[in-house]
């Protein structure tokens, strides 16, 4: 044993960068949500301590720092940001769901994880034009752009192909699902994410169970609990009426079941787990169907997926979904724990597996699991001490949870350990992440403030709990994730942007409801407020992507896009960690980290101060030999440079 693990690492440290050499290739990992400052998640410190090794590694190698995100610091603009080194103003990225003049405002008209939505190419559209390339869970990759020696793997929420998420089922229960409300939907708007159910009234004469039919992308799953059993949490699945059988007890899971399912009528193999999260009283029941994240339709090109499968298992992009389903028990918390470990299992062997069979020369990364844990609910609230839910745990509860964060940042630490085997000396290995996280204390309903005004004409479904807006009655509105849209006429049935006296005399009346709003403790959330003729040269975003106005929150505080009954604009929400609509350069804790090895870099080299999320593609570029392509507002940081 003691000669293998010598002969590995001499293999491992042979890379061998020059002052002279080409990086002809590039290897760019991302992950999503990746906090990294010099107070509270100090990776550089914490690398020389040797919990973060290959992290060290690339320390030793290269030049490292941080990285400040673009307003609103959030994944779609700062992925943009990041694969074109331009602002918004210019890729057109400002936000996930972005609305236009002359589109109805109750849906997006452009989607900022779509590739179309991008008004420049990509860094892969450069580089591709005579290179291989392999993009893996990239926002903003899909639909593919590359058709030839290329690879796309499941960008994400790009509104291509067989997208399937994994879906919650509980018991009906009408007050908890009021309690979500949209929150139950992808997006808010999309699929339903918790699906409430009850139990299958039609089997009348099972004296032995109590039955549960359910239509999961067209696929019939059925489940069954023994009745009078009070020992035993479990339930049995099944995908053929019990003739194979899956028995979960509360807190487990099945293995990998290869299924099909269907999507535009089109049937799909894939493969799904069955996880019991909670079994109250042999009766309540939760639980999540898991399903495999890769298939031949959200691949390109078709056929990989397989091939992927059959190499390194079913594809677990990551835990939980947008908006976070895992928040509403504590038993979620051992759900989304091990969907974490999952994903970061997978997207560990998915680099192994990549790098050696696929060769590509350009290989982007990304996995959104650090963001999924970071706002969640179960973490950030209480281990930031800026976070006003700190002291709700004791110490010894708050030592758990940071090993919970270590744990994953550890697993990132080793896709970077699997990175550094597979490249070679001509590969420029970057490491970086879109934004951090912050604690999140209170979450503003704005919504709920300008229906108190009379500015939003809505109802409120008594089943679902979900707001029903009327366009047409409507002056006002919040919209995800900072902008407000006002037309004193009313807002629909499509948008049109006013330039009347009756419009700006509205608008100053919502700019000064903003400039004074106060929590209880007499505390104002608002941090800026621009409208929309100002917010290319204040705030670099494109006007016709954005509001009437665009807001800024103080850290802490979070806008919402919530209708309520009871119109409380302050809530304390379950999460406790985000990272929207604050502006980066202020709070440390929304930066990321920077991390460039290659030839011709400086090794073991702390940039001296925080750079430009728009900065990195100029400086790749720089350290590639290549022109930079127009429009780049970056610029290059030559001080990483022998």
């Amino acid at each position: 044993m003691k000669k293998l693990i010598f002969i590995l690492l001499i293999s491992f440290t042979s890379i061998s960068f020059s002052e002279t050499g080409t990086n002809e290739k590039l290897s760019w990992f991302i992950p999503d949500g990746f906090r990294a400052d010099p107070e509270l998640f100090n990776i550089f410190k914490w690398a020389q301590e040797g919990k973060l090794p290959n992290i060290k590694k690339m320390m030793d190698m290269g030049s490292y720092g941080y990285s400040i995100p673009v307003f609103p610091s959030h994944t779609p603009a700062n992925f943009a940001a990041l694969v074109t080194g331009m602002y918004p103003e210019i890729n057109g990225i400002a936000d996930g769901p972005m609305r236009i003049e002359g589109k109805s405002l109750q849906n997006p008209s452009v989607g900022g994880f779509s590739s179309s939505a991008r008004k420049v190419p990509a860094i892969w559209g450069d580089l591709g034009k005579d290179k291989s390339v392999v993009l893996l869970s990239m926002p903003g990759s899909t639909p593919p752009e590359l058709k030839q020696n290329a690879i796309t793997i499941r960008g994400r929420w790009g509104g291509w192909g067989a997208d399937f998420h994994s879906v919650m089922f509980e018991k009906i229960n009408t007050k908890q699902r009021i309690k979500l409300a949209k929150n139950s939907k992808l997006f808010m708007q999309g699929m339903e994410l918790t699906q409430f159910i009850d139990y299958d009234k039609n089997i009348i004469d099972d004296k032995e169970f109590k039955n549960i039919k359910i239509n999961f992308y067209g696929t019939e799953v059925k489940a069954r609990i023994k009745k009078n059993n009070k020992v035993k949490k479990q339930i049995e699945f099944s995908l053929d009426n019990f003739s194979t059988s899956y028995l979960v007890n509360e807190s487990g899971w099945s293995n990998w079941i290869p299924t099909e399912v269907y999507w535009n009528e089109r049937k799909i193999k894939t493969n799904i787990k069955f996880n019991l999260v909670l079994l109250k009283n042999n009766d309540d029941f939760r639980f999540r169907i898991l399903i495999d994240n890769i298939n031949d339709l959200i691949v390109y090109p078709i056929g990989i997926s397989e091939e992927i499968v059959n190499n390194i298992g079913p594809m677990v992009d990551f835990p939980d979904n947008f908006p976070p389903q895992l928040v509403y028990y504590k038993e979620d918390k051992n759900t989304f724990l091990k969907e974490s470990d999952l994903s970061i299992n997978w997207h560990s062997a998915a680099v192994d597996m990549i790098s050696k069979k696929y060769k590509p020369d350009i290989f982007l990364h990304d996995i959104y699991t650090p963001n999924q844990m970071l706002t969640s609910r179960w973490w950030m609230g209480y281990i930031d001490p800026k976070s006003k839910r700190y002291n709700d745990v004791t110490n010894n509860e708050r030592k758990k949870l940071w090993n919970d964060v270590m744990k994953m940042y550890k697993g990132i630490d080793e896709i970077v350990g699997k990175t550094l085997q597979n490249i070679d000396k001509n590969t420029l290995f970057v490491f970086s992440s879109d934004h951090g996280a912050i604690p999140l204390d209170r979450s503003v309903l704005l919504n709920n403030l300008f229906a108190q005004k009379g500015w939003i004409s809505y109802i409120i479904n008594e089943n679902t709990g979900e707001a029903e807006i009327d366009w047409d009655k409507s002056k006002v509105v919040f919209l995800k994730m900072s902008n407000i849209y006002i037309n004193a006429n009313g807002l629909g049935p499509v948008y049109k942007r006013e330039s009347n006296p009756e419009y700006y005399k509205l608008r100053n009346e919502v700019i000064e409801a903003l400039k004074s709003l106060k929590d209880n403790d007499g505390n104002l959330p608002l941090d800026e407020v621009v409208v929309w003729e100002e917010v290319a040269s204040k705030l670099h975003l494109p006007p016709d992507r954005t509001g009437d106005l665009v807001v800024a929150n103080k850290a802490g505080y979070g806008w919402a896009e919530d209708l309520t009954k009871d119109l409380e604009v302050f809530i304390t929400p379950l999460e406790s960690g985000y990272k929207q609509a604050v502006f980066a350069e202020k709070i440390p804790g929304l930066w990321a980290p920077f991390i460039i090895m290659g030839n011709g870099i400086k090794k073991n080299y702390a940039i001296k101060k925080p750079i430009s999320h728009i900065d990195q593609l100029p400086t790749i570029f720089k350290a590639m030999n290549r022109a930079i392509p127009d429009k780049t507002q970056g610029i290059i940081i030559n001080e990483i440079f022998e």
